[in-house]
């Protein structure tokens, strides 16, 4: 059975973009995947598709107000039946040189879970545990092994029919 997945995303430095990229890539083998940035996916657009994964840079502890928009356009109960799984790009607590910075890390965490949480609700059923991939400084790039990381994680969506 082909199953049809999309990947959502939006990127500031490229960093996330490539995530989705390599998640993408990972999917293929099984899936019709298409890869696009959440200012250019209405739900109408969600139809027919089995998996859904939408990544976000990390800002402020949040989805950016793009994610957030277009997570907030899908209708309520609009993802039954459609296997979901969040991803983030983020800085490394070990890189954050900013004394209370990982205290509110802890406290606030990284953009992935609300977004995780947000496809919940809308009744998609968790595919993979939401994921973040470390970035060097404010502007990237991704660290090493992060891209390799993002294919991992993403065939994990597909291999064992997911974390529900």
């Amino acid at each position: 059975i082909l199953m049809k997945a999309l990947v959502v995303y939006e990127s500031f430095f490229g960093n996330t973009e490539q995530v989705a990229r390599a998640v993408s890539d990972a999917l293929a083998s099984l899936e019709e995947v298409e890869v696009r940035q959440a200012s250019e996916v209405t739900p109408e657009q969600l139809a027919g598709v089995d998996i859904l994964v939408v990544g976000s840079p990390t800002r402020a502890f949040s989805p950016t107000p793009g994610i957030k928009k277009f997570l907030s356009s899908i209708p309520q109960g609009g993802l039954e039946g459609v296997r979901v799984a969040a991803f983030d790009t983020r800085i490394a607590l070990s890189d954050i040189d900013v004394p209370v910075l990982p205290l509110l890390v802890k406290v606030f965490g990284y953009a992935a879970k609300p977004i995780n949480d947000r496809l919940v609700q809308k009744g998609g059923e968790q595919a993979a545990l939401p994921e973040g991939f470390a970035v060097e400084g404010t502007e990237g790039p991704l660290k090493e092994g992060e891209v390799e990381g993002a294919v991992e994680w993403a065939r994990g969506i597909v291999s064992d029919q997911g974390a529900s």
